[in-house]
């Protein structure tokens, strides 16, 4: 009576495997692509940060949160400390791997992210439809990214960055349509008496308005990169995260502990940064 009852099996994850099996056996050209060109913007990134020696560097990363945030010494002096912190550590070429991998992941998503969120804010069809997606890049436990990630990608940076992307998109595409719904109506009634196009309303009354809600997002992007250092090093990322792993494993509390540390110091300069460009509304 029991088996008669018994709901049938609905062989999902053989259809997910099935699909990226046709992936990899179809569009393995545009992969290999997709990975040249991705290897390329880390290592771009990396070399700029390596471009300058460590003090230099702090030095000109303080200057830079000086400005940006608006003449806040305090900001700056934390910054500085911060990293010098890190080179005393002797982390800093961790460091700077790792910051390598979440800027480039960051702006991937962010470059696909806000487009998308433009047009989820201009089409409620397409804001219905994408919502679901979102929900399940938002609950779907990051390890999870990592499979079909090292199937397409093997180990290293790639897979790691093509998993970050994944689940650090959804945020700055609902905070976009949140921020451009919620452009009062007034700003949008101004700008159609002056007979302004669609395109000059959004780039001029729109993005402007919707700003904040906007760089909030571009926030959460970062913050939720870095949060995959450790995951993405399992499958080969460089940096503080295979430290960190590489410290559990032979379970060595110093080692483990300073690498967390630098990820938290990175953590919190990326977040005051990313806040002080934040326009005040």
């Amino acid at each position: 009576m029991a088996q008669a009852l018994e709901i049938p099996k609905i062989p999902l994850g053989d259809g997910a495997e099935k699909v990226v099996e046709l992936i990899e056996q179809n569009l393995g050209f545009l992969l290999d692509i997709f990975t040249t060109i991705m290897n390329i913007l880390i290592s771009g990134i990396r070399d700029v940060l390596f471009f300058l020696p460590p003090v230099l560097f702090i030095i000109v990363v303080a200057a830079i949160s000086y400005l940006i945030s608006r003449r806040d010494l305090k900001l700056a002096v934390g910054v500085a400390v911060a990293l010098t912190l890190i080179e005393s550590m002797r982390l800093w070429a961790l460091t700077m791997q790792t910051l390598s991998l979440v800027l480039a992941a960051a702006l991937v998503a962010l470059v696909i992210a806000i487009p998308i969120g433009i047009l989820a804010a201009k089409s409620e069809t397409l804001y219905q439809i994408i919502r679901p997606m979102l929900d399940f890049m938002q609950t779907m436990p990051s390890f999870v990214y990592l499979i079909p990630a090292v199937i397409f990608f093997g180990l290293g940076n790639v897979p790691g960055l093509v998993a970050t992307t994944v689940f650090a998109m959804p945020p700055p595409i609902r905070l976009t349509v949140l921020g451009i719904k919620h452009v009062p109506k007034e700003l949008k009634e101004v700008g159609d008496a002056f007979g302004s196009t669609p395109m000059q309303k959004l780039i001029k009354i729109e993005l402007p308005s919707a700003l904040p809600s906007i760089m909030a997002g571009v926030n959460q992007c970062i913050m939720l990169s870095l949060s995959m250092v450790v995951i993405a090093a399992m499958i080969g990322a460089p940096g503080l995260g295979y430290q960190v792993l590489a410290a559990i494993q032979r379970i060595d509390i110093g080692s483990g502990f300073e690498a967390g540390l630098g990820i938290v110091i990175i953590a919190i300069i990326l977040d005051r940064l990313t806040q002080s460009l934040t326009p005040e509304k």
